[in-house]
């Protein structure tokens, strides 16, 4: 019997991890999942920051200190995950570097490309990059094993277009940053990765896609989001739980026929 169209989208006795499960969307991705009826694995740097937020979504989920550049860390919490609940279902890689300058003044000068760290592009490819590959290694390998799961890789509008470095640009035309190239670059390469992932683990199961939303209104300077909100269809900046439908579309069998996809939510930005 075919289930209907509403109970699609329950995720009740999946569960789920979200890597920087503790972060500005990490948390609304988490609340979504839970709400949606999954046990929730917060999994963050911070054992107390995740173990704290997780009480706050219910008594299924539970909240893991994890570092998705350590391999002894991933396979530490796997291990704690399938004691705990038994299986893995849904894999949201949200954990990610987007990079910040301590020093406001210094932010224009150091974000320019020719100024740009190379240290600091290592440290990105490490996190947004091999974190993805090792965090979908070692979860992913359990789904394929059990025949089924859903692996959501969270890119980004820039991971298709070039960044405009107008919109960062004062009401006197300064240049207060430029947008880096090492999150571009990176979210660029989780796309193309999800549809390796995709392709290889089609017939065991695992249906892998990726989410690349737009930028999120988070006390910005005004002139930001009114540049930003300019270059949109709709007209604003994403909020906060904008994303949350996408999120329970791709982990649900709401999506069951969908692999290898890049769904972009972004209120128009790359539509024209």
């Amino acid at each position: 019997m075919e289930k209907h169209p509403f109970e699609l989208f329950s995720l009740k006795e999946k569960t789920a991890i979200v890597t920087g499960g503790t972060g500005l969307i990490g948390k609304k991705h988490c609340e979504a999942l839970a709400l949606a009826g999954a046990n929730v694995v917060v999994a963050d740097i911070s054992a107390e920051n995740s173990r704290v937020f997780a009480e706050t979504l219910g008594k299924n989920c539970i909240g893991l200190g994890m570092d998705v550049t350590k391999s002894e860390s991933l396979e530490n919490a796997k291990n704690t995950i399938i004691t705990h609940f038994g299986t893995i279902d849904i894999l949201v890689n949200n954990a990610a570097i987007n990079d910040m300058f301590e020093n406001p003044e210094m932010a224009s000068e150091l974000s320019a490309f020719e100024n740009y760290p190379i240290d600091s592009f290592r440290k990105s490819l490490e996190v947004n990059v091999l974190g993805v590959f090792s965090c979908s290694q070692v979860f992913g390998t359990i789904m394929a094993k059990q025949g089924s799961g859903s692996i959501i890789n969270v890119a980004s509008t820039y991971g298709m277009v070039g960044p405009d470095q107008n919109i960062y640009k004062n009401e006197a035309g300064e240049q207060t940053f430029f947008k880096s190239p090492s999150y571009p670059t990176t979210k660029g390469a989780i796309i193309n990765f999800t549809r390796y992932l995709a392709a290889y683990w089609g017939k065991r199961g695992v249906r892998v896609n990726t989410l690349s939303p737009g930028g999120v209104e988070n006390s910005q300077d005004e002139f930001f989001v009114q540049n930003y909100s300019a270059k949109t269809l709709l007209g604003r900046m994403a909020q906060m739980a904008d994303y949350q439908g996408a999120i329970i579309f791709l982990a649900s069998d709401a999506s069951a026929y969908m692999t290898g996809a890049n769904l972009v939510v972004d209120g128009g930005w790359t539509a024209i």
